[in-house]
């Protein structure tokens, strides 16, 4: 009896390393931790930036000629912090950095980087990113089922800008708007993501398997009656005001005198770092600023307590690094932080008073070391669990199709009229999203509805099309 044919499930993001973004670490661990399961035949797809383009993104002045130099960097960073893991495959699509946007927005119809038959199951990391200027194919009519992971609170980034509110209005709507028409299920990774239709709330993320390594040594330090946490408390994160500094030097300026005795130092590389450097420094407190740097550094393991009083993030990557190697965190009692509810080093605050008396606290008492059923909670193998469950991918033989009874006379199927209202919405969206001075209009970059001739050279594709 022949073996019946593996699904393929294509992972489509909106960022790739080496820059250090949520979107970019974390489609490629699932991607990773998918193939590991072996159900299905994997693809990650990301942007390829030309040469102008990665100098503004990638840290360090990184370049690369090509995208099979860049899969390889990919390859080895990933290989450096889980062991080897099957193979998948890794494809690129044409990219373009938006200066405003602070984003990488996709230029062309990426569908058209995957075959029609291997075009089984979609997963759209950031599905409002993806298709706001999506001109092309339906994702629906390409894909068997496409599912959308929202990534990122958009709304709350953008009320704190100019005019935010009215923003964040139209915003809103238009994420509803294109979720709606391009994918079959949204999953949310917190309640801090805006509501859209057909939408489950599940955190599909786990952390770096590293810091679960960098967890056990704890336990065992412990275990054996050795001091292991002597410094006291920190917090990394990109130093842009917006990514929890704001509320943490308010925190801080307010209630140094309460605070006395706290020493704590800030990790964070951003455009902000003059200003929140010059911000500590006038604080009576022992408040040290130095640049970022990776979180599983030696560096870190010796911290009790991580304070983390941001509330922009969907789930904050590094609250769950830090409560997996073993430390106390304190964090605002806020939906992006009810993952972390289960775990007893997480103390959160919905007071500022209440902010002071568990810092003083965390600052006197040892963690509670982690259960091994909370410790797999925080990993990827627990997070892809979560996500084939939601996402009902799970490989199962189709089910049979009965033939349809005869229908009524001038009887209207409610799926039917709903189905053609959606794709008479699609059919809007792929008008609209085809005129330039409509895409630019909405924010676009200009000229990015076909590759440009460099970037079909660096891909090897074929100018003008795909």
């Amino acid at each position: 009896m022949a073996m019946a044919r593996r699904q393929h499930i294509t992972i489509f993001t909106t960022a790739s390393l080496p820059w250090m973004t949520g979107t970019a670490v974390n489609p490629l661990f699932r991607a990773a931790y998918l193939a590991k399961a072996g159900d299905w035949e994997v693809t990650l797809v990301v942007p390829w930036l030309s040469k102008g383009d990665q100098t503004l993104v990638y840290p360090n002045k990184m370049k690369f000629s090509g995208p099979a130099e860049q899969e390889g960097y990919v390859r080895r960073w990933l290989e450096e912090r889980t062991g080897p893991l099957p193979r998948f495959n890794i494809n690129f699509y044409p990219g373009k950095f938006s200066t405003e946007k602070r984003s990488i927005l996709p230029v062309g119809d990426i569908t058209e980087t995957i075959s029609d038959e291997n075009a089984d199951i979609a997963v759209l990391e950031e599905p409002e990113h993806l298709t706001w200027y999506h001109h092309g194919r339906r994702w629906k009519n390409k894909f068997r089922k496409v599912i959308g992971v929202v990534h990122t609170n958009y709304l709350e980034y953008v009320k704190r800008e100019r005019n935010g509110y009215i923003h964040a209005f139209l915003l809103k709507h238009i994420n509803s708007w294109v979720t709606d028409i391009y994918c079959h299920k949204v999953i949310r990774l917190s309640g801090a993501t805006q509501e859209v239709p057909r939408s489950v709330i599940c955190n599909v993320h786990g952390v770096n398997p590293k810091f679960i390594e960098i967890g056990k040594l704890k336990h065992q330090q412990i275990s054996q009656r050795e001091q292991s946490f002597f410094k006291g408390a920190y917090y990394i994160g990109k130093m842009v005001w917006s990514k929890g500094y704001t509320e943490l030097l308010h925190l801080l300026q307010k209630h140094q005198k309460e605070l006395s005795g706290l020493k704590m130092e800030l990790y964070g590389s951003g455009e902000d770092s003059d200003e929140v450097k010059a911000s500590a420094e006038k604080l009576n407190l022992d408040v040290r600023v130095y640049p970022g740097r990776d979180h599983a550094d030696s560096i870190f393991h010796d911290y009790k307590v991580f304070i983390n009083p941001s509330t922009t993030d969907v789930v904050c990557t590094t609250t769950a690094e830090a409560l997996a190697m073993g430390k106390i965190v304190i964090c605002a009692n806020h939906p992006s932080n009810e993952f972390f509810k289960r775990f007893p080093n997480c103390h959160m605050y919905s007071t500022e008073k209440e902010f002071v008396r568990l810092t003083m606290k965390a600052l006197t008492e040892e963690p509670i070391p982690l259960t091994e059923e909370l410790r797999h909670e925080l990993s990827w193998e627990a997070a892809t669990e979560r996500f084939v469950r939601v996402a009902d991918i799970a490989p199962a033989t189709p089910a049979k199709q009965h033939p349809s009874s005869s229908q009524r006379f001038m009887y209207i199927n409610p799926d039917e009229l709903k189905k053609n209202m959606e794709e008479a919405s699609a059919f809007f969206h792929n008008t609209i999203s085809g005129f330039e001075a409509a895409r630019c209009v909405f924010g676009a970059i200009p000229n990015s509805l076909q590759p440009d001739e460099q970037q079909c050279k660096e891909l090897g594709w074929r100018p003008q099309g795909l």
